[in-house]
């Protein structure tokens, strides 16, 4: 993990861009001081909840990259946030930033530019307006942001990063912040008009990056311990399932997660207790404790209400997912 991180910083700071990291991933207040330490910017989240979660925990820069809607609970949150950090949030239409000023006063925001994930956002020939309108409803406009996120599938790494190049400049290539990058496309930011990237599966990486090709099995620095309970055939029982591991499998994906120490297996079947992984080879025995990498990293942290951390194959601490369940 401590080299997934220093290599992302170093690999920003050569490239002239701010590195922004979406705690999302981690959720866990020591990574993103050892985030923090690295150089970051400031740190990324999604929800009000995290926000208050690492303002708690020292951060004083974050971005809610996120077109989040001022129910008078969370704008109350808002304005509290507004007064002890530098926040900004995401907009992505003229009556989020109207129901922001109403709620909560003027505040430093983004506007969010869709670049062809086709989430949120608006197009790039609407940023202009969106900027304008905000400015006149008491914001001050920080720049534009964008998610690559159709970046996730084989071969898409590239054309991803080109569109996401491309949505930034027809947006407002002289904003004083162009955000963007995906832990995908992060490696491939630099050449065109972002200054700042946002990845956040860089820190543990999963299955899924492994698959994807934006890392190996070395760069993979979380895993689940899972125990083989039983086994037939070619296949083992392990008591890790959906709930623990999370349940996403994207449709290339070869399986519903990996494991780094046997590179040819799948997980083929999940169940909530149980995860089914089929071996080309000899089948570990009854009660050996297999290392099994999530295809989904964020998904599997919120399932877990802590972190054990190891080094050279000892336990030396354990750090508490303080925003696990911070969805609000």
């Amino acid at each position: 993990m401590d080299r997934n991180l220093r290599a992302m910083a170093a690999s920003a700071g050569e490239r002239g861009l701010a590195l922004r990291p979406h705690a999302k991933t981690h959720k866990t207040v020591e990574i993103a001081r050892r985030q923090i330490e690295l150089g970051a910017a400031g740190l990324t989240v999604a929800t009000v909840r995290e926000a208050e979660i690492f303002a708690d925990g020292g951060a004083g820069d974050i971005f809610i990259a996120y077109p989040v809607w001022p129910s008078p609970e969370r704008a109350r949150r808002l304005r509290a946030l507004s007064e002890r950090i530098a926040l900004r949030v995401g907009i992505d239409s003229v009556e989020s930033a109207d129901a922001l000023t109403r709620a909560v006063g003027p505040l430093d925001v983004l506007v969010e530019v869709d670049s062809g994930h086709h989430r949120s956002g608006v197009q790039p020939d609407g940023a202009a307006a969106l900027t304008e309108a905000a400015a006149k409803a008491g914001h001050r406009v920080r720049g534009i942001f964008t998610f690559p996120g159709h970046g996730y599938g084989p071969g898409l790494r590239e054309q991803a990063a080109s569109d996401e190049a491309r949505a930034l400049v027809d947006a407002d290539p002289h904003a004083e912040v162009r955000s963007g990058g995906s832990t995908p496309t992060a490696g491939l930011a630099g050449i065109g008009p972002l200054n700042e990237i946002r990845p956040g599966v860089y820190v543990f990486n999963d299955a899924q990056q492994v698959e994807l090709g934006t890392c190996d099995f070395d760069a993979v620095a979380l895993t689940v311990a899972a125990t083989v309970v039983s086994r037939t055939g070619n296949r083992a029982i392990v008591d890790a399932g959906s709930k623990i591991l999370g349940a996403d499998r994207l449709a290339w994906a070869t399986g519903f997660g990996r494991l780094p120490d046997f590179p040819s297996a799948r997980v083929v079947a999940l169940s909530e207790h149980h995860a089914t992984i089929e071996f080309a080879d000899a089948v570990p025995a009854r009660g050996d404790v297999l290392r099994v990498a999530p295809n989904h990293v964020c998904a599997t942290v919120n399932l877990a209400d802590d972190l054990v951390v190891v080094s050279e194959g000892r336990e030396v601490d354990r750090w508490r997912v303080a925003a696990r369940g911070a969805n609000t």
